[in-house]
């Protein structure tokens, strides 16, 4: 099940939506910036009611 989470660049503070697949349990990933093409660490963990929440950090503060 895909999810989907708004998060703010950390590089740019542009708004950007990130699918999340809760199926696949927690993951840590790189995804570019649509807007700034910068990498973002994105780090997925589920929460006790299954519902994946995303973290974002820039590669300086992963």
């Amino acid at each position: 099940m895909l999810t989907s989470a708004h998060v703010a660049c950390p590089y740019c503070g542009e708004p950007i939506e990130l699918l999340l697949d809760a199926s696949a349990g927690g993951q840590d990933y790189i995804e570019d910036c649509p807007v700034c093409c910068r990498p973002i660490s994105v780090r997925v963990d589920l929460g006790d009611d299954g519902e994946a929440r995303a973290r974002v950090a820039g590669e300086d503060e992963a």
